[in-house]
């Protein structure tokens, strides 16, 4: 009889040991103040969901305002790939307070420019520099943490962006309610204090000299990732799974209208979504966590798959709240363990890259999905999610076989 292998044998004291309460109490200053950083940065995170009605309440016609949250995703991407550069120019403490403390400057301009090439230039900057913190924050918690601790780290962090982003639309309305100037003052003094706590708690960045003699240079950086062709097949993967997970926010709506349904269906599908994300994924993490890691992406992205396709079965409300479950518990169990991934594939220096790269392919999904998906809603109707749940079933099998083993 073979030998089971070492993670069969996790005991309940070693299971508690990386639960979310002992994995926050022993992470160091630095880990912590990231995830604070991030809860309040997401918690000011107005900019994309109120400015394309800013700008056509401000005279802009619609297809301008798209145009320039367009282009303030386009200077996201590019701001997580700079993210892992910057961490080896500057170091992580300057990276962070550096992008936060411009995105600060940047969004209180936003009001005071009146014309449009110039607001194109702005948002696309405030992309950049907004989304800096992602990869550099990433890098510090894996850093921070054992690597059994990896997993449950990971949905902490995320805890954090989801219960800043879940409340900051609620915020955000009240603000604008009184003034879009007051909604964007508001954003600037989120990512104001994103960048004093992480100023006031990350450790001192290495001397500049210590910094280039491990820095990864070209043939370190992204081509060096670029020759991981194991890794390149699990970012096709996440690539494919962002593209049709972004679907609840563009063709969601259009079938709840589609099928009759009131506005306030769709709104509570999101809501049943961030009800199951915020007060199951930590507990279901703790389970997770332990097992092999392609069975946890798998089951996660299959799960999604499976949430998806039902969509197209008529069976009303009921049918779109068991679909929306579905997924949503998908999204619980496969979520922390691929977004900790990046950080275990990667080896020393390139962890940064690896944890950008997957970060931007998830942007780029989550940026075309909505346009491919809308555009399949519209030739092919409820059948769109019976595709959309074969990609996420492709997407799994690609995350799977782009990951390696567990080490023992």
């Amino acid at each position: 009889m073979g030998r089971r292998p070492a993670t069969a044998y996790r005991t309940a004291e070693q299971t508690a040991a990386t639960g979310a309460v002992a994995t926050w109490r022993a992470a160091p200053r630095a880990v912590k103040a990231v995830i604070a950083g991030v809860f309040v940065n997401r918690l000011g995170g107005f900019l994309q969901a109120f400015l394309v009605l800013y700008l056509v309440q401000d005279g802009y016609d619609a297809g301008r305002a798209g145009v320039a949250l367009g282009a303030n995703g386009a200077g996201a991407i590019l701001g997580v790939l700079l993210g892992s550069w910057l961490v080896d120019r500057i170091g992580a403490r300057r990276a962070i307070t550096g992008s936060m403390a411009s995105t600060a400057l940047l969004t209180a301009g936003v009001p005071l420019v009146t014309s449009f090439p110039v607001l194109l230039v702005v948002v696309t900057a405030l992309g950049v520099t907004s989304q800096v913190y992602r990869p550099v924050s990433a890098q510090l918690v894996s850093a921070g943490v054992p690597e059994q601790r990896h997993v449950m780290a990971f949905a902490l962090y995320r805890m954090a962006q989801n219960l800043g982003t879940t409340a900051a639309p609620l915020l955000g309305a009240l603000l604008a309610a009184v003034s879009y100037q007051l909604l964007f003052w508001g954003e600037a003094v989120a990512a104001l204090m994103c960048a004093l706590i992480c100023r006031r708690a990350l450790p001192a960045d290495p001397p500049r000299a210590a910094r280039t003699s491990r820095e990864p240079g070209v043939h370190g950086g992204y081509l060096a990732l670029l020759r991981d062709t194991r890794y390149l097949c699990f970012l096709v993967g996440m690539l494919a799974y962002s593209a049709v997970y972004i679907q609840y926010v563009s063709v969601l709506p259009l079938a709840v209208h589609d099928a009759g349904r009131p506005t306030m269906v769709y709104g509570v599908m999101v809501a049943l979504n961030g009800f199951v994300v915020i007060t199951c994924e930590l507990a279901v993490t703790r389970r997770v966590q332990h097992w092999p890691r392609r069975l946890g992406a798998a089951c996660g992205v299959v799960l999604v798959a499976a949430g998806l396709a039902a969509y197209s079965l008529p069976f009303g409300v009921v049918g779109f709240a068991v679909a929306t479950l579905v997924w949503s518990l998908g999204e619980v169990v496969g979520s922390p363990t691929m977004v900790a991934y990046p950080a275990q594939a990667g080896s020393g220096e390139l962890v940064g890259r690896y944890l950008g790269a997957s970060q931007a392919v998830f942007g780029v999904g989550t940026a075309i999905g909505p346009v491919a998906g809308v555009a399949l809603w519209q030739g092919a109707g409820a059948t769109a999610w019976l595709v959309f749940g074969g990609i996420a079933l492709l997407a799994a099998a690609a995350v799977a076989s782009g990951m390696r083993g567990d080490r023992v």
